[in-house]
């Protein structure tokens, strides 16, 4: 691969579909078709399963599972990681070296093992580097 593939983590994907935070879900529906348009998006099966959930149970208008169903199909046509258990324990070395949570850990070994370089994500800190990989806030 070569270019500047970006990470979207599941809360920016969520938020371009949450219709309670429309600030928020404006840039994250400009950033998402940025990454669409230069085809540099990547995601995790972590990711899509977690959105899947959150989307159909969490919003604060929830998608019926056939629209959810479709955006995770949509979506799968990015570059996609599914982790193996090698992903697993760098994720758990991951979660112990810089005290993250295990999912956030997991969303940071994806994006490194796809060899990213920003990481869009609500939930850890804007501005730290992991290897490389840089953690933006787009919201």
């Amino acid at each position: 691969m070569s270019g500047r593939f970006e990470f979207v983590d599941t809360n920016v994907l969520l938020y371009a579909y949450d219709h309670s935070e429309p600030a928020k879900q404006g840039r994250a529906q400009e950033l998402l078709e940025d990454l669409w348009r230069r085809r540099e998006g990547c995601l995790s099966v972590q990711v899509l399963q977690e959105f899947y959930v959150n989307a159909t149970r969490k919003l604060s208008r929830s998608l019926d599972a056939p629209t959810a169903r479709q955006i995770v199909e949509d979506y799968s046509q990015w570059i996609i990681h599914a982790p193996t258990t090698r992903d697993v324990l760098a994720g758990i070395d991951l979660h112990q070296a810089h005290r993250l949570s295990f999912w956030d850990a997991m969303i940071l070994t994806s994006a490194l093992e796809l060899g990213c370089t920003i990481l869009w994500s609500e939930d850890l800190n804007p501005g730290q580097h992991f290897e490389g990989l840089e953690v933006r806030n787009p919201l």
